[in-house]
């Protein structure tokens, strides 16, 4: 095997890359200049060695607390659980929401192996455990999984006497009604809101 097949299907075991595209970088790499393929290699190795889980959060950074945890206007009382640290990109692009976040892991998925175990439900139990929470939002994936996982932490956060509150879901801005699957156009409707 070539070095150029190695890297082409190292590339390819990214996510949302396939083969062709993998090849097209492989040789993008290739044609591109010594020092930006160095670059490329030296921001690598520099993510893996300085970017871990925040202690309070779990959210991906380079100094615990993050940057969310550590700022004091950040909403303590209410905290938004979702599956993984590149969610909370998502959300914080909105600009809504004030509050904080704990970061999963990932999702319950027995077919796969994962269990609570294997998330950090501890984690939020005793964070939510400790009094100074008096909301927890569950943004988990709409996805089968994504409602497991939420239902399954409402029945234990539910007993602590917090409020526990669901992202809803619907219709995107700017979608049409004509292309929009049943699920969504159903979940836009139980989800209606008084104008």
């Amino acid at each position: 095997m070539s070095a150029i097949d190695d890297l082409t299907g190292e590339l390819a075991r990214l996510p949302g890359i396939g083969h062709k595209t993998a090849l097209r970088l492989a040789f993008h790499l290739l044609k591109a200049p010594n020092d930006e393929a160095q670059r490329l290699a030296r921001a690598i190795v520099a993510v893996r060695e300085r970017v871990r889980p925040c202690s309070v959060c779990g959210n991906l950074t380079e100094a615990t607390p993050c940057a969310i945890c550590a700022n004091p206007r950040r909403d303590a009382a209410t905290v938004c659980v979702v599956e993984e640290a590149s969610d909370i990109m998502a959300i914080e692009r909105t600009g809504e929401y004030r509050g904080m976040y704990h970061v999963l892991g990932g999702r319950l998925s027995p077919l796969d192996g994962i269990g609570p175990a294997e998330l950090n439900v501890r984690q939020l139990i005793q964070r939510v455990g400790e009094g100074a929470v008096s909301e927890v939002v569950l943004a988990t994936n709409p996805s089968v999984e994504g409602e497991a996982t939420a239902q399954y932490l409402r029945t234990l956060i539910g007993p602590l006497g917090v409020r526990v509150t669901r992202i809803a879901r619907g219709l995107p801005v700017g979608g049409d009604l004509e292309y929009a699957d049943g699920v969504t156009i159903a979940e836009a409707l139980t989800n209606r809101r008084e104008m």
